[in-house]
């Protein structure tokens, strides 16, 4: 099957993994290093189109299993797809769901077969197999469509971890098999949980299935910092240099420059957008929280160096924490303008370091100042992790954005 995904690496640094490339999809081009928002269900919280294209965005993310719920994928492919049903005309990467399923744990039984599920909407018994997961994402029409695969929580133990890593394998050829969208690439993911070895297997064993890109799945889901190095480490020596690797989920600012360090161009999150809405604000100087009482009567705006939509027309801090307080929706869009456009300048400004040269020093610093300083807090924005009913540890982070 022919895809339209090219991938050329257009700078390598010499003091780590790190590289840029350009990425040409069906619907344009993307500069990688990239950090892709979340817009689950067909849409970027509070923004519309034209407000992604102004903060910098090249391409999103939506979901499969839940865009295949509601409205349904064949609602949507008879409406032209998805890109005309939400009005966005660049490049969009769908995830086929089974993270989503697996921080619905208790509605979700997984066999080989696939996931057998409670739909959260009106608790219907569904059955989403790897071949479904890709004929749905082919009814969707996203330049690029994700595997089925099995994500775990934190911890667990290597027999465990060898269980879903032969499961998502066993699911990446059947998804390869099935997958026949002229035009669409499909990513495999790599799984292998708290263990190096088992991310080096499960890297080898998608390479030999040869997919046109690939993801790394299952960090930022309990387990250290330090691990989620190691772990990224173990999958990227393996992947091929010539095609894109994509981490799922991941994460702060400063995960994603380490992300970057370990040779990944491609990430996803919801922090930026779920953060704003909570009033917590990104920015070079560290993350600034609106709630507090300092900013009450502050007539300067979040970043007087920013150049998004809300600093550049200098929204007060006063003004924002007022809308924030009395819970108006201008302000939930107005910091996610904000917030949105600084991870986007962010992996801008790791673009150019690397293209000059400079990005190992540029890192060390950056990692060193305030945006290192981010607490170990719960992995993927604020989500956290409790027991499941067999009690391991899951997220208990929305499962949509």
């Amino acid at each position: 099957m022919n895809t339209s995904l090219h991938f050329l690496v257009t700078a390598q640094d010499t003091g780590s993994k790190a590289r840029t490339g350009r990425l040409s999809l069906p619907h344009g081009e993307v500069d990688t290093p990239a950090f892709m928002a979340v817009g689950t269900q067909a849409t970027v919280k509070t923004l519309a189109p034209e407000d992604l294209s102004a903060a910098g965005c090249q391409i999103i993310l939506a979901n499969a299993y839940h865009l295949s719920l509601r409205p349904g994928d064949e609602v949507i492919a008879g409406l032209g797809g998805l890109h005309r049903f939400m009005g966005w005309d660049g490049p969009i990467l769908t995830d086929s769901g089974g993270y989503q399923l697996f921080s619905l744990a208790p509605l979700a039984r997984i066999s080989d077969e696939g996931i057998d599920f409670q739909s959260h909407l009106d608790g219907a018994r569904m059955m989403l197999t790897p071949e479904r997961a890709v004929r749905i994402q082919e009814n969707l029409g996203p330049d690029i469509a994700m595997v089925l695969d099995e994500p775990l929580g934190f911890p667990h133990t290597q027999d465990e971890a060898r269980q879903a890593l032969t499961r998502t394998t066993l699911w990446a050829r059947r998804a390869k098999e099935a997958h026949s969208l002229e035009g669409q690439a499909l990513f495999g993911i790599v799984q292998g949980g708290g263990f190096e070895d088992l991310r080096a297997q499960s890297a080898r064993e998608l390479v030999e299935i040869d997919f046109p890109g690939y993801a790394v799945g299952g960090l930022c889901l309990g387990e250290t910092k330090v691990e989620t190095e190691s772990l990224l480490d173990a999958a990227t020596d393996v992947l091929p240099i010539d095609k894109p690797r994509y981490v799922m989920g991941m994460g702060t600012p400063a995960d994603l420059i380490r992300g970057v360090r370990k040779g990944a161009d491609m990430f996803d999150c919801v922090m930026p957008t779920r953060h704003a809405r909570r009033g917590n604000l990104f920015s070079w100087s560290g993350r600034l929280s609106i709630k507090n009482a300092v900013h009450a009567e502050a007539t300067e705006p979040i970043d007087s160096g920013c150049g998004c939509h809300t600093c550049r027309k200098g929204y007060s801090r006063a003004y924002l924490r007022h809308l924030f307080q009395a819970g108006e929706t201008l302000g939930q869009r107005l910091m996610t303008i904000h917030n949105l456009y600084f991870y986007q300048d962010l992996l801008a400004r790791v673009r150019a370091e690397i293209n000059e040269g400079r990005f190992s020093s540029w890192a060390e610093a950056q990692l060193a100042g305030p945006l290192g300083q981010d607490p170990e807090g719960p992995p993927g924005g604020g989500g956290g992790l409790q027991r499941d009913r067999s009690g391991r540890l899951v997220s208990r982070m929305s499962a949509r954005e």
